[in-house]
């Protein structure tokens, strides 16, 4: 077994006793034990057991010269995987072995199809048809049939994990997992064990071995979403398994290889965080091996009624093509709008206004109360001479904060933006005053 497991393509650990295959699987995680019923220390069932108890998909498959229908039901009950009687041909055992890989490889689809349902994902289609968009389909024509890192780029709303979902798509992974994490939403205390999995007894609250997203992602694509928010341990982490493939799981001594390929995406300057020493220069350069920049909705506006009926299509599936679905005068108003949230806000946007209007076409009262406050921008705002974006912006700010008596909340609601944003253009200006 020590010379044909290896020749199979297999990492064999052989173990002369049950107490020691127990000790092992203490130490390290296993997708196949191959076990003997009748061995000093420990029988079979005892290890088999215990291996269920601390890694549930280790499969088992029980090699024993003693054929009886009670030693097969008895191992099957504790949870073997198959039954082979001695002696056998090695032929059998490697069709075994392979029927346990393909369990393993539809077990791995089966959580990533789950994730996938629980974040209710839609199409990976991008949608709309100006050339900032066209642009971007082009770029990952390109990249999505090889194997390179690409980092997306782009505003918080611009839909970066749909244009990593559109890669894996046209990918030759595209029948493999599709994982996606947000390194910026886990606590830095889980999130190398959410990413490379641990076993048992790791950590306190460690009840049970666990793979990591690395692991279900195996064959696949594993998209890091705000990549600049992870920890810096993680970044070399990260940078280990780029430059060598192999991952090791929280608690375990030994590395092993997976077949992952990596998406990145961040709406941060990664230049900027590495001047400042919070990233390292040495993976921002491994992983921007290939960029895609997502534009901003407000540089494609042209899109935004393309977009507006394909998300009204989520909340009314009956919607027909040739069904007028907004009303001129809704059109003009989403088109007039900046769009600091995205296609994101976007989509909050025809969420409510569906809501509201139960049947036919969404007229301009359904819209969000604060869009028919702007309406009344254009007629109170005069362009002076030649005034640069900024001037014209500070000018708008200061028209909706007078109309307001300086109430900063409402006015943020009025120009739709966040309030803390407004803050931000305050003090920019203030800073500009006092530099001047």
């Amino acid at each position: 077994m020590s010379l044909e497991l290896p020749r199979m393509g297999h990492d064999a650990t052989i173990c002369p006793d049950g107490l020691t295959a127990a000790a092992a699987l203490e130490r390290n995680t296993y997708d196949c034990l191959l076990v003997d019923l009748d061995m000093p220390g420990m029988s079979g069932i005892e290890v088999i057991a215990r291996a269920k108890q601390l890694s549930p998909d280790t499969e088992a498959v029980v090699l024993t010269g003693k054929s009886s229908v009670e030693t097969a039901i008895a191992a099957l009950r504790h949870g073997a995987f198959d039954y082979l009687t001695k002696p056998y041909k090695l032929l059998e055992l490697e069709t075994v072995l392979e029927r346990v890989a393909s369990k393993r490889e539809l077990t791995l689809k089966y959580r990533a199809l789950k994730r996938q349902l629980e974040r209710v994902e839609g199409t990976s289609q991008l949608i709309g048809n100006s050339p900032q968009i066209d642009r971007v389909r082009k770029l990952i024509s390109k990249v999505a049939p090889t194997d390179s890192t690409a980092l997306i780029l782009g505003e918080t709303g611009t839909g970066k994990e749909l244009a990593a979902r559109a890669v894996h798509d046209q990918s030759p992974r595209v029948d493999m997992p599709f994982v996606a994490i947000n390194c910026g939403g886990l606590p830095e205390s889980l999130i190398e064990s959410e990413l490379f999995g641990h076993r048992r007894g790791a950590f306190t609250g460690a009840d049970e071995h666990r793979m990591g997203l690395f692991e279900v992602a195996n064959g696949g694509t594993l998209f890091l979403d705000e990549i600049g928010e992870l920890p810096k341990a993680m970044q070399a982490k990260l940078l280990r398994f780029l430059e060598s493939g192999e991952i090791r799981r929280v608690g375990e001594n030994e590395s092993f290889t997976v077949d992952v390929r990596v998406v990145c995406a961040t709406h941060r300057n990664l230049e900027e965080m590495v001047a400042e020493g919070e990233f390292r220069e040495d993976l921002m350069f491994r992983i921007n091996t290939f960029e895609v920049h997502l534009p901003p909705l407000r540089q494609r506006i042209e899109d935004v009624p393309t977009l507006a009926r394909h998300l009204l299509r989520r909340f009314r599936p009956a919607l027909r093509p040739d069904d007028i679905a907004f009303a001129p005068d809704s059109i003009k108003i989403l088109e007039e709008h900046c769009w600091p949230g995205n296609v994101r806000e976007l989509a909050n946007v025809i969420e409510h206004a569906a809501i509201l209007c139960d049947e036919g076409p969404i007229m301009p009262e359904h819209l969000p109360s604060r869009f028919g406050a702007r309406r009344r921008l254009p007629s109170q705002f005069k362009l002076v001479g030649s005034q640069t974006l900024r001037e014209i912006e500070l000018q708008v700010i200061q028209q909706v904060l007078e109309r307001h008596n300086g109430n900063k909340p409402r006015a943020a609601e009025e120009l739709g933006i966040s309030l803390k944003t407004l803050y931000n253009k305050l003090n920019q200006v203030n800073s500009l005053e006092q530099s001047a």
